[in-house]
């Protein structure tokens, strides 16, 4: 299950702690991520850290009803039934990414270090995948 797929996500810090920590164990969205299994994915952590602080391995991509996802991940999701809850409101489908084997960055890259490899980067607000020759993936290939 080995990908050269690199995709980067933007996330908030206590999701990303709890990744690095393994003990939130897929990432939920409400809109599927077509990512491979075996791919990278990079954690950037949102304003007020602003850098990417740690990266995983992607297992498979679930998608589902929101109900059968909390059933099969509430556990391991990172959330209280009451925060899925209201974070799937009205969404017809839930995507659980499973993460695995999490790292974090011995230091983290920030966004301005990202905008020196790049000045037009901006963070994703849902995944972007990394091209071989994005500066971004080149930079933080170098911090693994």
């Amino acid at each position: 299950m080995q990908s050269n797929q690199h995709v980067l996500i933007s996330l908030e810090e206590r999701h990303a702690t709890n990744i690095l920590a393994g003990t939130k164990k897929v990432e939920l969205r409400r809109r599927t991520m077509h990512i491979e299994p075996g791919s990278i994915v990079w954690l950037y952590v949102k304003k007020p850290v602003g850098a990417v602080v740690g990266f995983a391995t992607v297992g498979i991509t679930y998608l589902a009803a929101p109900s059968t996802v909390w059933r099969k991940y509430g556990a391991v999701s990172g959330l209280s039934k009451s925060e899925f809850i209201s974070y799937f409101d009205e969404a017809i489908v839930a995507s659980a990414m499973a993460v695995s084997d999490a790292k974090k960055l011995k230091k983290p890259i920030t966004l301005e270090s990202l905008r020196m490899s790049m000045p037009t980067f901006h963070p994703p607000q849902f995944y972007c995948k990394l091209g071989p020759a994005s500066p971004i993936r080149q930079c933080l290939s170098r911090a693994r």
